[in-house]
């Protein structure tokens, strides 16, 4: 299972906010290169970025900062935040990221994603941020009647890369992963799952192993790494290798 560190950019800086609220910033680091060499040389395999600014207004007010993250770092880099036509995809894609995630316009013209997903294979993502079983979207402040589950059904078979599906209850929390949400959304269809949100230790880490077989592929960790709760080099391994971390105390928190 991938562990997938995340910048969440705010006005060109790392942040990160709590249960998607934007009157709840933390500031972590002002230079976010530096950021995404750090994660790089602690072993990991892909970057994912959030565009915060994108996702509550639509402006592309961060593109420099993903260009010269892009630039700077040798692993795939994938983005999500604003991005709700296809002519921003393409520019996204164009400054060499890896994969683009679609959430808002994925629950509001799901034909176009369908059709993105067509011309650019593997490179497109669907983003399902959800709250009680709903979507929301808008960056969070919208709450749709849509179910997470039946948008993820929406896109079988169109060749999307993966879905990642992100837990707004627990974000940020640190409080550990809604296991049972992310075992509903990888048993509705074959399309890979990423899981997000909650992650507060190793211990959350390998609760979510045990998915794998029921197609969770990878986890995105944002502020667990950033306050030191999680090393990023130790997780790496322990995922790698559960027998690095005391079985007992694993199976304490797993029961």
């Amino acid at each position: 299972m991938e562990i997938i560190p995340a910048i969440d950019l705010l006005e060109g800086t790392c942040v990160r906010l709590h249960q998607g609220n934007y009157d709840k910033v933390t500031r972590f680091n002002s230079n976010p290169v530096e950021q995404a060499l750090d994660w790089q040389s602690q072993g990991a395999s892909r970057i994912h970025l959030v565009d915060l600014d994108g996702a509550k207004t639509g402006l592309p007010i961060n593109d420099e900062s993903i260009k010269a993250i892009t630039e700077a770092i040798d692993i795939p880099v994938q983005i999500g935040g604003g991005i709700r036509t296809p002519e921003r995809a393409e520019a996204l894609l164009s400054y060499g990221i890896d994969r683009v995630i679609l959430g808002t316009i994925a629950i509001e013209k799901p034909e176009l994603v369908k059709r993105l997903a067509k011309v650019h294979p593997k490179k497109i993502i669907i983003g399902i941020d959800a709250k009680d079983g709903k979507v929301a979207t808008r960056g969070w402040i919208k709450q749709s009647k849509v179910s997470a589950t039946d948008l993820a059904k929406t896109f079988i078979g169109s060749g999307i890369a993966a879905i990642i599906c992100t837990d707004i209850a627990t974000d940020g929390t640190l409080k550990g992963p809604n296991i049972e949400a992310m075992r509903i959304m990888a048993s509705v269809s074959d399309i890979p799952v990423i899981a997000s949100g909650g992650i507060g230790s190793i211990a959350d880490l390998l609760s979510l192993m045990p998915l794998e077989e029921d197609g969770v592929t990878g986890v995105i960790v944002g502020r667990a790494l950033y306050d030191n709760a999680i090393d990023l080099r130790e997780a790496i391994l322990a995922m790698h290798n559960r027998n690095l971390i005391d079985p007992l105390s694993q199976e304490k928190h797993l029961a």
